[in-house]
Order: structure tokens, then C-alpha cells, then sequence
């Protein structure tokens, strides 16, 4: 969360070589995911978390990285208007309270993927985890000259 932060600053550079969006994007995006799974995980029921095998759950988590190509991303996690810096810092401060208030809930909390399935708690921690780092990895390329 801290690198996110401070990479606010560059949040109007863009380098359509690496990325089609710009920073200001991929932070938007990043801060847009960690509070839609954790309103997710709030809202599931424990009771209904079942593990089934995923092969792309399980090469992802175990690389630690997303590899670079175009997926389709949902709707919710991306901004439909332009992106403000005092958005970003809101969304921030947001994400930041969340990751605090994930800690205290039960361990078969559950997320549903598109890609991976239902992750619980844990599992979803560590897709946050991943990627947050795929897209930071990709700011950094974008502001590196």
C-alpha cells in the first residue's frame, strides 16, 4: 500500500509502449479490486465456502505473478470517469481501513474469481497480494525512463 501511495504523484504518466492506460489507472484499478473482494469476502457466508482444484489458481499463486497480456476485467473494478488524485488518496485511505478490518474475519470467508474460483480468506489475501504487484510492476515500467 505504500508504494501505491507514493506512486500517486505520477498518476498522469502514460507509455502506451508498456500499457494502453496510464498510471492513474492501474492504482484506480488496483484500489478498486482489494475493496471489491473484501466487500465480497463481508458478505459471503462461511458456511457456503467449498475448495475445489484450479490449475490457473494454482500456477498463479505458486509463481507469484500474473503474466503480462490482455484479460477481460470486470466493470466494477474499473473507473468509468476520469481519475482524480484526491479519488485515488479516498480510495487509499479506504483500502488501507479495509485490509485492517480483513483480519477479523472468519477463515472460509470467501471471493469468487472469474478466473480462479472461490478463494477463501486466505487464498484471497494472496490474490490481493499478486495482484497488486502485477500492476505495480507495470507503474514502475510506466515511470521508469
Amino acid at each position: 500500500m505504500l508504494e501505491l501511495a507514493q506512486l500517486i504523484t505520477f498518476s498522469d504518466k502514460i507509455k502506451t509502449s508498456i500499457s494502453e492506460v496510464g498510471v492513474d489507472w492501474h492504482i484506480d484499478h488496483s484500489l478498486k479490486v482489494i475493496l471489491s473482494v473484501y466487500n465480497s469476502l463481508k458478505k459471503s457466508k462461511p458456511e457456503n465456502y467449498m475448495w475445489t482444484f484450479n490449475l490457473l489458481r494454482r500456477y498463479i499463486f505458486s509463481h507469484g505473478s500474473i503474466p503480462r497480456r490482455k484479460r477481460k476485467t470486470s466493470k466494477i473494478v474499473v473507473a468509468i470517469d476520469k481519475i482524480h488524485q484526491n479519488n485515488l488518496n479516498a480510495q487509499l485511505l479506504k483500502a488501507k481501513k479495509v485490509l485492517k478490518e480483513i483480519e477479523t474475519l472468519p477463515p472460509e470467508s470467501h471471493y469468487e474469481h472469474p478466473y480462479f474460483g472461490l478463494l477463501n480468506l486466505k487464498d484471497s489475501l494472496r490474490f490481493m497480494e499478486i495482484h497488486t504487484q502485477h500492476h505495480l510492476k507495470i507503474i514502475r515500467d510506466i515511470i521508469d525512463e
